[in-house]
This record gives structure tokens, C-alpha cells and sequence, in this order.
């Protein structure tokens, strides 16, 4: 099956490669990150509601806002969730891993700042258009930084570390896109309760982010790593 190909290509361990190719994963895991990132600042500026994973962060960073900065906190629940990735399954962390955690926060934070003085006023459709592209190159970066095989961001290893272990409901196997559904529920509802208000953004990317991330992955990650053909027989 084509997803159980999109988890065998990231089983090796991260950050183990030939030399080979490792400037190109490495490009590959920095473009993911910063592309990931910036759209987050789109979702934000789009007013139509962030990421699920983003939606928990920034809800529960409410509770912290007079304390400290958005990147400072961001790093430091990314920092908790990694301990306790690192005992279930430790085989997902890698360089990426860590380029995710010390940038995200703070790219998020620029990307928004930068986007808000670029564009002080938006209109119905322009938001529109952005949540739109924000989505796109949200699973485009996500697909590319799975793919790089030099570890993912802590929360994105929850969705792969389940798929890997076969996770499975009253004997049903459940495929990773819907694992990834099932876990951005989880973090729109935990969001949602800490005051972060979810919008029609919210709800579209947790529908839709892994089933996106996973095409991504097929038609452009692993051709332009592994080359065209080589990319269809993995």
C-alpha cells in the first residue's frame, strides 16, 4: 500500500544516510520547517483559525502571556512532549527534530508580525485565499521534512510512532492519515477549552492535513529525493 510505503521510508534511523543525498534532506528538513512555519503566520492574519497542533499551543500559551514570549513557550512544551516521545519511541528523533522545536515558535511569531505589516488590512477573500494557501504549504513542508528522514517535530511523531506500531481500534487496524485526524481532534477540543477559539480553518485542516501530507508525499517528497522512478517503486 502506498501509505504503508509513505511509514517504511522513514523507519530508518534519523539521521542515518550515505552522504550522499544529506544536503539535499538537509535542505529539505530546513525548507519544511520555515515553510511550516510561515504558514502558521498566514492561518493567523487569515483570522479563520491555526493548525490543530498550533491551536492547542497558542490556547494553552494564553494562560502564560504576561510571562514570557510565544517562541520561548512554544520550546518549551515542545521540550516536555520530546522526553516523553524519546521513552514510547525515540527512533522519529533527529536533527529535524530539534530544527522544529529551537525555530517553529519564533519563526511563527516573525512570519505573523512580518505579514500583519505587509498587509494591515485584508478582505473576506484574501483571508480566504490565505487560509487556502496556508493549508497547502503547511502538508507541502510537512511532507517534505517526513520525507528528509533526519527525524519530525515532536508532535508530528505521535501520528508516525501510532501508524508504525499499528495502532488499531476493537482489532481495526487505523491508517495514519486518520491517527493524524484523530490526534488534531484532540488538540482543537484541548485548544478550544483554554480559550483559543477554533475556526472554519481549524476544522478544515484537521479533516484534511493528513490525507494532504500523505499526496505531498507521494507525488513530489519522494520523487525529488529518491528520483522519479525510483520514487514510485519505493
Amino acid at each position: 500500500m502506498k501509505e504503508e510505503r509513505f511509514i517504511a521510508s522513514i523507519k530508518r534511523s534519523p539521521g542515518k544516510t550515505d552522504g550522499k543525498d544529506l544536503l539535499k534532506r538537509l535542505s529539505m528538513t530546513v525548507i519544511g520547517v520555515i515553510v511550516c512555519s510561515f504558514s502558521v503566520g498566514l492561518f493567523n492574519i487569515s483570522a479563520f483559525g491555526v493548525d490543530p497542533f498550533q491551536c492547542f499551543a497558542q490556547g494553552s500559551y494564553l494562560l502564560f502571556l504576561k510571562y514570557l514570549g510565544y517562541g520561548t513557550y512554544y520550546l518549551i512544551i515542545s521540550i516536555i512532549m520530546l522526553v516523553g516521545i524519546f521513552i514510547w519511541d525515540k527512533h522519529f528523533i533527529g536533527i529535524a527534530t530539534f530544527i522544529n522545536m529551537f525555530f517553529t515558535g519564533y519563526i511563527v511569531d516573525f512570519s505573523y508580525r512580518f505579514l500583519i505589516s505587509v498587509l494591515p488590512s485584508v478582505t473576506l477573500f484574501q483571508r480566504f485565499l490565505m487560509l487556502l494557501g496556508a493549508l497547502v504549504i503547511m502538508c507541502f513542508g510537512s511532507a517534505l521534512y517526513y520525507t528528509a528522514d533526519l527525524g519530525v517535530s515532536v508532535y508530528d511523531a505521535i501520528s508516525l510512532i501510532s501508524a508504525k506500531k499499528k495502532l488499531n481500534i476493537k482489532n481495526h487496524i487505523i491508517s495514519f492519515k486518520w491517527i493524524r485526524v484523530i490526534n488534531d481532534l484532540i488538540c482543537v477540543a484541548l485548544g478550544t477549552l483554554f480559550g483559543k477559539i477554533p475556526g472554519i480553518g481549524t476544522i478544515i485542516t484537521a479533516f484534511f492535513m493528513g490525507p494532504l501530507i500523505t499526496v505531498f508525499n507521494q507525488k513530489i517528497a519522494e520523487p525529488f529525493l529518491y528520483g522519479k522512478s525510483k520514487g514510485k517503486e519505493k
